[in-house]
């Protein structure tokens, strides 16, 4: 089993921004981002602290990325 470096927000952010994803809105520290087929999903952007592997799941998920391919674009 490969291992996933731990990724902070503004890093995932930047990479999905590379799939095509753009940010549509801000709440809080929740980045809401949407692809133009209809993709979309939410990025938490908290100062200093890496997204978990629950969540990052979730968001491979969301957006229907391989963990492969985002590992490319980092």
């Amino acid at each position: 089993m490969t291992t996933f470096p731990s990724i902070t927000g503004s890093r995932l952010i930047r990479a999905l921004r590379k799939f095509g994803f753009e940010v549509i809105r801000i709440k809080g520290s929740h980045h809401f981002l949407k692809h133009e087929d209809g993709r979309c999903t939410v990025v938490p952007l908290y100062r200093g602290e890496s997204i978990g592997r629950g969540l990052l799941a979730q968001i491979f998920r969301d957006c229907d990325i391989k963990r492969e391919e985002l590992q490319k674009k980092l």
